[in-house]
């Protein structure tokens, strides 16, 4: 009974904020569903003692919760700035996130205030000025809108939503900048991106480009440097997931963390993939993706140690539901998000039955494993990257098994290169030159299976209907004995 309350729970309010994420409620009405079920389920508890009543009555009113809690976030623009749109202004803010480098500009998150009101600004600038985290800048320039556009594969990008997802409203591209202050802002965050960015200096200075920019992406999730070619040959080849902030790569890094400890007791090994987990949030500057990416993939790995899949099934989707409650526009808008629930799922729960299938793989250094996660993953992310972004590759999987393998020694020869290099740089060097090696091999495969004819297909119309029909059938599989003893039994037995 208890489980059933709180799948129920979790789950109504999820589908609350799903809902919502598409359609507009009527607030009174969610008042009003929220006050009835309350009803049912005084009356349904101490009078008519009907379980499955209680627990419709509990899940109708965490959606009303769901419903409300999206509807308390998505709160209209402020009119004070939406009569500055197409105009230009002056305005003062504050830098709140780590600036984001392109190859031709760098992109700044800046909180800016007018009277009582307060919103983010996605600012764009030249390079030729030099701003932080926490510098106070006044800036000039037109002010505008986001708006949606045409990807390179025929799909329609959600660029306002995915702004939204962060705050940001407006945009302001190549401003007028002058810093006014330093050292504002939270000061853990302050010593956060102090240590990224000094690695990054230190891994800059001793490894060359482009291999240095995939060492950022392992490690730190940088990615926004590398050129449209490179970044388009890690999309054709299925790889671009491991130099971006989310669960799909942290899940399977800290994995091959893990397993290749694995001569080691599972212990030390489990420990050093949490640390590596740890340690990835940290390089990051702890941005929020980072924190969401290192929760699910520690859940992936307490499931596989323990081989309790179902019971951390509860903390999966526990972890879910508090992510959501704090930031309900990741549910629809954040790939990030979507992404490492997925990959989560398919390293817990689909990974350990299709390891059979990997019989002819030596067990040495873990490459078995290796095989039956990233093939999980892969299979799972598959029908979301397809109808998401409209991109198939055909060279994933033998790209992946090239890749992913060389993933653990290389970003402990990158942590090694930027942590001696701050000691003393002559210590860096030679670890820098086996990381560069490693990172070479990584960037000749990507490249030269990227360019084989027909490496990727574009997809731009992959209906949403076959998406859900393809979850609904993995869901069945995987959960469908579960589901049935969980709406047939008081209790949910593990299967």
């Amino acid at each position: 009974m208890r489980d059933k309350i709180f799948y129920f729970i979790c789950f109504g309010f999820i589908f609350g904020v799903l809902l919502r994420s598409f359609m507009a409620i009527d607030i009174y009405f969610t008042i009003l569903t929220m006050l009835i079920a309350c009803a049912l389920f005084l009356f349904f508890f101490f009078i008519s003692k009907n379980n499955w009543s209680i627990i419709i009555s509990i899940f109708l009113l965490a959606f009303s919760v769901g419903v409300i809690r999206f509807t308390t976030a998505d709160v209209l623009p402020p009119l004070v700035f939406e009569e500055l749109v197409g105009r230009e202004v002056s305005l003062v803010g504050e830098v709140v996130e780590a600036p984001e480098f392109r190859e031709d500009n760098q992109r700044l998150t800046i909180q800016v205030e007018e009277g009582d009101e307060q919103v983010k600004i996605l600012v764009t600038a030249n390079f030729d000025q030099e701003f932080k985290y926490g510098d106070e800048v006044s800036l000039a320039g037109a002010l505008k809108k986001p708006e949606n556009f045409i990807t390179d594969q025929g799909k329609i990008f959600d660029y306002i939503n995915y702004l939204k997802k962060d705050g940001i409203l407006y945009l302001i591209n190549y401003a007028e900048m002058e810093v006014v202050s330093e050292g504002n802002g939270n000061k853990i965050k302050h010593i956060l991106f102090s240590i990224k960015d000094k690695f990054l200096e230190k891994i800059n200075f001793v490894i060359p480009t482009p291999e240095n920019l995939l060492l950022g992406g392992l490690i730190l999730g940088e990615r926004s440097a590398f050129s449209d070619e490179l970044r388009q040959d890690f999309v054709d080849t299925g790889t671009i997931h491991i130099v971006a902030l989310s669960g799909y790569n942290v899940t399977i890094v800290a994995e091959w963390i893990m397993r290749g400890l694995k001569f080691l007791s599972i212990n030390i090994a489990f420990w050093a993939g949490i640390l590596g987990i740890f340690l990835f949030v940290i390089m990051s500057g702890g941005q929020s993706t980072a924190v969401r990416a290192g929760t699910m993939a520690v859940l992936a790995l307490l499931a596989r140690v323990t081989g309790r899949g179902y019971d951390v099934a509860r903390g999966l989707v526990l972890v879910g539901a508090i992510m959501i409650a704090f930031n309900p526009f990741v549910l629809v808008y954040d790939v990030s998000f979507q992404l490492s629930f997925i990959a989560t799922v398919a390293v817990i729960f689909f990974a350990p039955r299709i390891e059979k299938y990997f019989l002819w793989i030596p067990k040495r250094f873990g490459l078995r494993d290796i095989a039956a996660v990233t093939t999980a993953a892969y299979i799972f992310v598959l029908p979301f990257i397809l109808y998401k972004m409209g991109n198939l590759s055909l060279v994933a999987l033998p790209a992946n098994m090239l890749i992913l393998p060389f993933i653990p020694p290389i970003m402990l020869l990158g942590f090694l290169t930027g942590f001696f290099g701050i000691i003393w740089y002559a210590l860096s060097v030679p670890v820098g030159f086996f990381a560069s090696i490693l990172l070479g091999y990584q960037l000749r495969v990507v490249d030269t299976l990227a360019n084989i004819p027909f490496a990727a297909l574009t997809v731009p119309d992959f209906p949403f209907w076959l998406v859900i029909i393809i979850y609904a059938y993995f869901v069945y599989r995987l959960f469908g004995r579960s589901m049935k003893e969980f709406f047939t039994e008081k209790t949910i037995e593990p299967s």
